[in-house]
């Protein structure tokens, strides 16, 4: 009996996979795969169910060995503002140029699906990324102590306050035009010093060789 109930679940889910993946090829056939498509229920079942299936049990039942503290918040805004902020958006609402662009869309991280996983799996996530996901692996390079204080800046995500996202946007990468401007508006504010154009060209020509 137990053979039986097996073999019919196997076959069950194994028609289950046929029909999604015949239904996938028949959307891309009939209106391509853009990254600018929602995507669909189906696949972002799949997405969740892979994601899961493809993290450690090991990796879920860590616990975060970095005591926190106000000075960990600070050092992890600050990386996150430099580094995450860019797809995932300061407050973490992934709402960002890059974020949009993306497919799968960057989460929330604000919203229960990333703030119910354990600190475990938002660390194995920060160190291994996700596989056909716009999200890279950062591990690998050191320690791992600043994975894991970012671990404690996405449990913060949802209590930042408009002070604390004023303070990130200050942090954010800027292109040369962004810095271009801020300097020849400082140059307007110190009377026409010439010296804020000068250092953008040098900035510039850094960073095009």
């Amino acid at each position: 009996m137990r053979k039986s109930f097996v073999i019919t679940a196997a076959v069950a889910a194994l028609v289950g996979l046929l029909s999604a993946g015949a239904w996938l090829s028949l959307s891309m056939a009939m209106h391509g795969f853009s990254a600018r498509a929602e995507p669909s229920r189906i696949e972002r079942s799949l997405a969740a169910y892979a994601r899961s299936a493809a993290m450690p049990a090991s990796a879920k039942a860590l616990r975060n060995p970095v005591p926190s503290s106000p000075d960990v918040l600070r050092e992890a805004m600050v990386h996150f503002a430099d580094h995450c902020a860019v797809c995932h958006a300061n407050n973490g609402n992934g709402q960002t140029m890059f974020g949009g662009g993306m497919y799968p869309r960057p989460p929330d991280l604000r919203l229960a699906k990333t703030q119910d996983m354990t600190d475990g799996e938002l660390f194995y996530i920060v160190e291994n990324g996700i596989r056909m996901s716009g999200m890279p692996a950062f591990g690998g390079g050191g320690s791992t102590d600043d994975s894991w204080k970012l671990v404690h800046f996405i449990r913060h995500l949802p209590r930042l306050t408009p002070a604390e996202e004023s303070q990130m946007e200050a942090l954010n990468p800027k292109s040369p035009d962004e810095i271009r401007e801020e300097q020849e508006e400082e140059q307007f504010l110190n009377g026409g010093d010439s010296s804020a154009g000068n250092a953008v060209k040098h900035y510039t020509k850094g960073h095009n060789q």
